[in-house]
């Protein structure tokens, strides 16, 4: 049998060819697919909207997040327009249509969420009633994981007992005291010091990176600074889990257990404290009390076991940052992936290539 690898040039020449915009059509489909593919199993770019991780991550820093770290979180809503916000404009006009919904399903990871991990997640309490993978992108550090037994003294979180490491260039506010002369604008913006609330001429709360305390403290006009911490069992409403039978605050909060699957709980006044918002809004349960009974779904119980595991997530710039602090646990269906590197940092106030800080750039994160 005698076999022929030559081409038949009669029947290449009679196939039609592609025009050019037909060829043009056909490549950008591919890099859609392609990188609708890679952000959504392997890594996306993220922006830092605000100050709650200064000085780790700074206002105008662009992220590489890794999908493959805890594993790619297949979509919930499949059908949305590629690389677009969940919403456009301040009608928050969407971007994808809810009348398909997956399961939550998330591919195996290198790893799993770890103390200190910068995490980028979509934000439970998003005020937007919209699927969890279309929620707001947070950016925070993990503090806790599934089963931590979590709280805060005078401004150290302790979890399980133990006192936590502080991020580098973790922040926090002091109270400033000054003779009454001016402060230098100058310094402070070389200090990267943010005057938060001025009281008088003489008394600031100011948010001062820990390197440049000393700095300041010499300056002549300063009589003396101080860090500002709420008192234990000082009541703030605007604190987790917002009520009365527990006087937390962001200084001195806990201790609380961050929820674990598989971990039953009773139910009672505190618990449903605790945890009726997770059990209720993340977990999908109708949860009711009516006098001394509580109802699950219709049904009386006293008892309730976690489908999901949970996290605790805290801004290293710990006085100016709206966190868990404030809007409790974060669900694991909820998590995107682990910020890796910032690629790209633009200054809003510099001008022309001073925009960019080129000492950030392609500055691996931890």
């Amino acid at each position: 049998m005698k076999w022929s690898f030559k081409r038949d040039k009669k029947n290449e020449a009679e196939k039609p060819k592609k025009s050019k915009l037909k060829e043009w059509g056909d490549s950008i489909l591919f890099a859609v697919v392609a990188a609708t593919l890679i952000r959504g199993l392997l890594f996306s770019a993220y922006a830092i909207p605000s100050g709650s991780m200064e000085g780790t991550e700074m206002t105008g820093d662009y992220l590489f997040v890794s999908k493959m770290a805890y594993g790619a979180r297949m979509p919930i809503t499949p059908l949305s327009i590629p690389f677009l916000e969940s919403t456009l404009g301040s009608n928050h006009i969407k971007t994808y249509w809810s009348g398909i919904k997956l399961p939550y399903f998330r591919l195996p990871g290198l790893s799993t969420v770890k103390r200190g991990d910068i995490v980028v997640f979509n934000f439970p309490a998003d005020s937007i009633n919209g699927p969890v993978d279309m929620k707001e992108h947070y950016i925070k550090r993990c503090q806790g994981i599934a089963g931590d037994q979590l709280s805060i003294v005078n401004g150290q979180v302790y979890v399980n007992g133990k006192a936590m490491p502080n991020a580098p260039k973790q922040q926090t506010s002091y109270r400033v005291v000054t003779d009454g002369t001016d402060l230098n604008p100058v310094l402070l913006t070389k200090l990267h010091v943010e005057v938060f609330y001025q009281a008088s001429a003489s008394d600031y709360e100011m948010i001062i990176p820990t390197e440049s305390l000393k700095e300041l403290k010499a300056c002549s006009n300063i009589k003396s600074i101080e860090p500002v911490i709420q008192p234990k069992g000082q009541f703030d409403a605007g604190i987790y889990p917002h009520n009365q039978l527990f006087k937390w605050n962001q200084d001195n909060f806990g201790p609380i257990r961050i929820p674990k699957k598989g971990w039953t709980i009773n139910l009672n006044d505190s618990t449903i404290a605790l945890y009726g918002l997770p059990i209720s809004k993340y977990e999908h349960n109708k949860l009711e009390q009516s006098g001394k009974n509580i109802y699950l779904n219709g049904q009386r119980t006293t008892k309730y076991t976690f489908k999901m595991n949970y996290y605790w997530m805290m801004g290293d710039n710990r006085h100016n940052s709206e966190d868990s602090r404030v809007w409790g646990f974060v669900p694991e269906d909820h998590i995107v992936g682990k910020a890796m590197i910032t690629w790209m940092s633009i200054d809003s106030a510099g001008t022309g290539l001073d925009k960019i800080r080129w000492n950030r750039l392609l500055k691996p994160i931890n």
